[in-house]
């Protein structure tokens, strides 16, 4: 019995341990959505009604609509994109994750075929804890805010599953950024890769303009509250 409740003990330890590490990353985001958003600065425009699918395009039976979010429908994939072309641009948006929920902002997409390759980049979003939730392993540019496969964003600011993240990437010419929940979590230029996740090669990176996009793997991942700014 006492080595039962010693093995409880020490379980209960490392449950805090855990916890306590979440929540010092998630310390640095104290701020609600609507704070961290404020109200959209001059020159943005949104791109989604919540409503219908009005100025995108691809296979958008993936998706549907609900409570304003375009939802991904599971065992569904492919990449959405909007009608309109952008060079410069930043884009806010929010996003919600299930338990080891894949997708990806699709930029400078061209239209078609795999974002992650034939346009600048895949954005990834990505579960922060998806080895844990399906004992996959991933590099490290394949974790959530990288350019897949190229450079490696840092990890451990996503808000708990079930909730609601706060994202803003802003590309311009070769560099892209990522802002998470407050955080900046990647700042690169893509011209300066050379070396490639799997060593697969990467000939869209160099794009310089293109549509935007969700890059849908097949998981409920839901997106709202999506705009964009053109930069000079």
């Amino acid at each position: 019995m006492k080595t039962l409740c010693a093995q409880l003990a020490l379980f209960a330890y490392l449950l805090t341990l855990a916890s306590g590490c979440q929540s010092s990353a998630l310390s640095s985001h104290p701020k609600s959505i609507r704070a961290l958003r404020g109200s959209n600065p001059a020159g943005f425009k949104s791109v989604f009604n919540g409503k219908d699918f009005s100025g995108w395009a691809g296979p958008l039976d993936c998706c549907q609509i609900k409570d304003g979010a375009i939802v991904w429908q599971p065992k569904k994939g492919g990449t959405i994109y909007t009608e309109a072309e952008y060079t410069n641009f930043m884009v806010r948006l929010e996003f919600k994750l299930p338990p080891g929920g894949n997708n990806g902002l699709a930029i400078r997409y061209p239209g078609t075929g795999d974002t992650a390759y034939v346009g600048m980049c895949e954005c990834q979003v990505l579960d922060d804890h998806y080895e844990q939730a399906t004992g996959q392993k991933i590099d490290p540019r394949q974790a959530h805010g990288s350019a897949y496969g190229l450079v490696a964003a840092k990890r451990g600011y996503q808000r708990p599953i079930g909730e609601w993240n706060y994202e803003e990437v802003t590309v311009n010419g070769s560099t892209i950024k990522v802002n998470l929940n407050g955080t900046v979590i990647l700042d690169t230029d893509l011209s300066q890769v050379t070396e490639y996740a799997g060593n697969h090669a990467h000939p869209g990176k160099n794009r310089m303009s293109g549509h935007f996009g969700f890059a849908g793997h097949n998981d409920p991942v839901m997106f709202r509250n999506i705009s964009i700014k053109q930069l000079n």
